[in-house]
């Protein structure tokens, strides 16, 4: 079941020019895996990481360094499951963040869906875990 949806949009020029004047911007948006990238995938990935924001409603539990965009073997890109994110999805009942991100034209846009458990899954879940000790 859905339960959040979040998009942005990032001027990749605007965001470069920020990026040079602020230098520790970097380091405080970006993981030291996503630093190195170039100016328009830093602009998706921050589309993304403010994307996820909107979809859970607000950024408590949650720090820029929590949110590190990656590629699966599939190239799809995908929210990496650290401690905090998944600790943010847990505490608003959530269990996966969905990604799509482009850039194109001097613009970077992101998409995220956040989904939840529906009520059977969750209560057999539940029921799962209870048997299993976990």
């Amino acid at each position: 079941m859905i339960m959040g949806i979040g998009v942005d949009t990032v001027d990749i020029a605007r965001f470069e020019r920020q990026l040079e004047r602020v230098p520790a911007l970097r380091a405080r948006l970006f993981t030291p895996a996503e630093r190195e990238l170039p100016a328009a995938s830093l602009a998706a990935r921050f589309a993304a990481k403010e994307a996820l924001i909107k979809a859970l409603g607000g950024s408590d539990g949650v720090s820029w360094q929590d949110l590190e965009v990656l590629r699966g073997p599939d190239r799809a890109p995908g929210f990496a499951e650290t401690v905090g994110l998944t600790a943010a999805l847990g505490a608003r009942g959530a269990h996966r963040a969905h990604l799509s991100m482009t850039h194109d034209a001097g613009i970077a846009t992101a998409f995220v869906v956040v989904e939840r458990l529906s009520g059977a899954e969750y209560a057999q879940g539940t029921a799962s875990n209870d048997e299993t000790g976990q």
